[in-house]
């Protein structure tokens, strides 16, 4: 049995490693066999670190635990303006729920299906994972054109950013930085979100359970996810907000009496799953199992389109010891129906782009504690703090204690960057096509970098990534192809000093 998995995972990892552009792919499957959540990056720092050594490069890490890797000009590059490379190390680590996978030990299991890599039930890591190997492949090459580099693998870009915002100025000696963090192969990005973390909590006392009740385990999976910035204009169903829908007025209805409720993961992830355990008196135990199967499918025919496979159950499962108090309850179910989740605010100033949102991304309720995790993101830095004080108005009003933490800036687009213009030209020059000049409503490292390093001429671009934050996680094996070709014809064509 484990010689026919190690078999299969050296069958997977050889077709990952003939992929074009093979340099690039193979970085990926080295980086891809480390385990690298974020804020548990000390076994991918070391990798990184005797990546660089064992090439001979100037190599060291920072205080905070980035990566500086410096590898000098090629020849006739050396009058060229020296350029930071930058992506970040750790990895969104997100599984489905039957998935039997262990993130601290196993590397990623990767697959082939058509033009797309995906994993094997768990996120894949091609965000920021891809960025990271073309870093590599570049750093390796002996016959690529390009200026002085500094490569720069920052950690803990998904959870804090707390890499970007420890690293000190005057460290980098680079003029022109070339983020390879963004997910559409045709978009070059000059601008994007700032966020802050808003956590509401609040105790509750736990009681009997009342007598006389059927318990049930309620199920809402099959969520497509996603990144809760990149998408979360996409309508995608959210597993906590349908979860509470599914349990509001259920008191008043049917008696129902909440034990536990466990839905989301990360903050910067759409929640795909929702578990709760409840009870309903008996009385109304067929009244409650005909309206909850009526309002499962009246979710399921709202979200058909975005949301094909959505699941929503309730299983009879044994009677818990306790329920939480009724009064908090009754007030927690209606903050989360009130409290804002997606887009709260378009902007007026670039056509398309998302200003303001906030992803309810986790609610736990629990052995007499409730804690409730969202992200707001916005570009402009006042609508990010009205959302994020109407959020803590809606959670103080019942009882919780709300606190702001983890706030970083977004990345002001500079129109008149003169790397944006080599960019806008030579992909012209590669694809016969203008690439769309865009701000996004993720959260980049730029905005965060600019602020001890000013005078940094920034861009971002990447290949095209689907599901990123998600299971459903794919990296389109041609657009990589393309991703390469254009880093390697902006390296050689660095503006003079």
């Amino acid at each position: 049995m484990l010689e026919s998995k190690l078999q299969k995972l050296k069958d997977m990892s050889s077709e990952i490693r003939n992929l074009e552009p093979k340099s690039v792919w193979n970085s990926f499957a080295d980086l891809n066999a480390v385990p690298r959540a974020s804020k548990k990056e000390e076994k991918v720092i070391a990798f990184m670190k005797a990546f660089g050594e064992k090439l001979n490069l100037e190599t060291f890490v920072d205080e905070v635990g980035n990566v500086i890797i410096r590898k000098p000009a090629t020849q006739g590059m050396e009058n060229r303006l020296p350029v930071v490379l930058q992506s970040h190390l750790d990895m969104v680590h997100q599984k489905n729920a039957d998935t039997d996978f262990d993130f601290a030990t196993q590397g990623i299991e990767m697959l082939v299906d058509g033009d797309w890599v995906k994993a094997n039930g768990t996120t894949l890591g091609a965000d920021n994972g891809l960025g990271v190997a073309a870093i590599m492949a570049i750093l390796e090459s002996t016959d690529l054109a390009h200026p002085d580099i500094e490569a720069l693998f920052t950690i803990d870009e998904e959870t804090g950013m707390t890499g970007a915002m420890g690293l000190k100025g005057g460290l980098l000696k680079g003029q022109v930085l070339l983020n390879l963090d963004t997910e559409e192969d045709d978009e070059i990005d000059i601008g994007c979100a700032g966020g802050i973390d808003v956590t509401a909590k609040r105790s509750y006392k736990e009681e009997e359970v009342p007598e006389n009740v059927v318990a049930y385990k309620i199920t809402v999976k099959g969520l497509q996810g996603g990144h809760s910035g990149m998408e979360i204009h996409c309508g995608f169903g959210n597993a906590n907000k349908i979860m509470n829908r599914l349990l509001f007025d259920g008191f008043e209805n049917f008696g129902l009496r909440i034990s536990e409720v466990d839905g989301g993961g990360l903050r910067n992830a759409i929640p795909r799953e929702s578990f709760s355990t409840v009870v309903v008196d008996n009385v109304h135990h067929d009244a409650f199992a005909l309206e909850f199967n009526q309002l499962a499918a009246e979710i399921k025919k709202e979200l058909k389109h975005t949301e094909p496979n959505l699941k929503i159950t309730a299983e009879v499962i044994g009677v818990p010891e306790k329920v939480m108090e009724l009064g908090v309850q009754e007030g927690i179910t209606r903050a989360i129906y009130t409290a804002h989740n997606g887009v709260y605010k378009m902007s007026a100033s670039m056509e398309g782009l998302v200003e303001t949102s906030n992803n309810i991304a986790r609610v736990i309720v629990k052995d007499g504690k409730i804690k409730i995790s969202c992200l707001t993101r916005s570009s402009v830095e006042s609508s990010k703090l009205d959302l994020a004080n109407a959020l803590r108005s809606c959670f103080e009003l019942v009882g919780c204690q709300v606190d702001f933490s983890g706030s970083y800036p977004g990345w002001t687009p500079n129109v008149d960057s003169a790397i944006l213009k080599v960019l806008k030209l030579k992909y012209t020059e590669l694809f016969n096509e203008e690439p769309d000049v865009v701000a996004c409503h993720a959260g980049l490292e730029c905005g965060i970098l600019g602020q001890n390093y000013p005078d940094m001429d920034m861009i971002s671009f990447g290949p095209t990534i689907k599901g990123a934050h998600s299971p459903d996680e794919r990296a389109s094996i041609t657009s990589t192809q393309k991703f390469w070709s254009f880093l390697k014809e902006i390296l050689s064509n660095i503006p003079h000093k």
